[in-house]
């Protein structure tokens, strides 16, 4: 049984940095792509990064590009997001994701081939 479980988060002002991570088992981490998604208020959820392990580049929607890092360590089936330079349109609900190699294939775009979920980690910038 997959299990994906956040932690980090918080309250931060506008121009500071967050750091999410990610445990994650119950599958074979060569077979997935896994990542991040966000869900700000009143809007859907939307894939924020994510990567597979055969390649050591992520990809990032556009919004966050060159301020948020994401990373892995799969010797311990986790993986993180440093956020850097949030604003408060980065407030929202933070998901870890795992989802078909589709997802990266599509440049983890869209939703669609995420297959589970994390709990959701809140992440609040605000002054």
């Amino acid at each position: 049984q997959v299990q994906l479980v956040e932690s980090g988060g918080g309250l931060v002002q506008p121009g500071g940095s967050l750091s999410l991570s990610c445990a994650a088992s119950g599958f074979n981490w060569d077979d997935y792509a896994y990542g991040w998604a966000r869900q700000a208020p009143g809007k859907e959820r939307e894939a924020v990064s994510c990567m597979r392990n055969r390649e050591s580049t992520p990809y990032y929607v556009a919004s966050v590009e060159g301020r948020f890092n994401m990373s892995k360590d799969p010797a311990k089936k986790t993986w993180y997001l440093q956020m850097n330079n949030l604003t408060p349109e980065d407030t929202g609900i933070y998901y870890c994701a795992l989802g078909f190699s589709t997802w990266y294939l599509r440049g983890c775009r869209g939703t669609q081939d995420i297959d589970d979920w994390g709990q959701g980690t809140q992440v609040t910038v605000s002054s």
